[in-house]
């Protein structure tokens, strides 16, 4: 039976997984990532009718981080949870993160896995590792800088300090900002938009660029060439549904 630490909801090509652990601010335990781990498997195989991911936090934040608490307490492989979270970026379906509240160090790195972090004025960023003497192991180190470069970043890892709404959308760390309580209806917007685009197109950019991250112009041009995946099968209807005259 599938633990309700994550929740899962399909309608129309869109699938919204919720974190659920309200009364701890979603802190995440190793209970939660087994959930996630197994939703995201699922999703894998499942681009024909899942078109995009939205990822949310119940109750009054996206999520507090890890559970404190709950560290050392059940012995897993030290490479579980760090897996997860590529596992996360990994799938072929472009991933919303919805954050309002606070998204604090775990909850973070979750978020930086996702193609867009979209944000309303409540939302409150940090990472905040070096508070209680650790070291992030989910990715903080890698994907932040490469959000919002290497100052901010060493910023946000070595004083702690919580970013606003605002200021993570100056920095980059936030793509799109919605007033408070606003946030439903932007999320809504861009899933929409992104599912009426052709999925084998967004399969392809999200797959493309995710393979030649890091290599030259030169060596991604020839990778784009040689893995070119071709359009997608409807274009021609597309097309003509764009040549008739209305």
């Amino acid at each position: 039976m599938m633990s309700d630490r994550i929740l899962r909801e399909d309608a129309g090509g869109l699938c919204t997984l919720t974190l659920n652990r309200p009364d701890k601010l979603n802190a995440l335990d190793t209970e939660a990532f087994e959930a996630l781990d197994a939703h995201l498997a699922a999703l894998e195989g499942e681009g024909d009718r899942i078109g995009c991911v939205v990822l949310r936090g119940a109750g009054r934040g996206f999520c507090a981080g890890a559970d404190l608490n709950a560290l050392g307490k059940v012995k897993i492989d030290p490479r579980f949870k760090p897996g997860v979270i590529e596992r996360l970026q990994g799938l072929p379906q472009p991933v919303i993160a919805a954050v309002h509240g606070v998204c604090l160090t775990g909850g973070l790195e979750m978020a930086l896995a996702a193609d867009f972090i979209v944000a309303d004025g409540t939302a409150r960023f940090a990472d905040t590792h070096g508070k209680w003497g650790l070291i992030g192991a989910w990715g903080m180190m890698q994907r932040l800088p490469r959000r919002v470069g290497v100052g901010p970043a060493k910023r946000m890892m070595m004083t702690a300090r919580q970013v606003g709404a605002e200021e993570a959308l100056a920095l980059g760390l936030v793509d799109m900002l919605a007033p408070a309580g606003e946030l439903d209806g932007l999320v809504a917007g861009l899933a929409a938009d992104i599912l009426a685009n052709s999925w084998h197109t967004n399969f392809a950019v999200k797959r493309m660029l995710r393979e030649t991250d890091g290599m030259s112009l030169a060596d991604a041009l020839v990778h784009e060439r040689d893995h070119y995946p071709g359009n997608a099968p409807d274009h021609q209807d597309r097309i003509a549904r764009f040549s008739t005259p209305r």
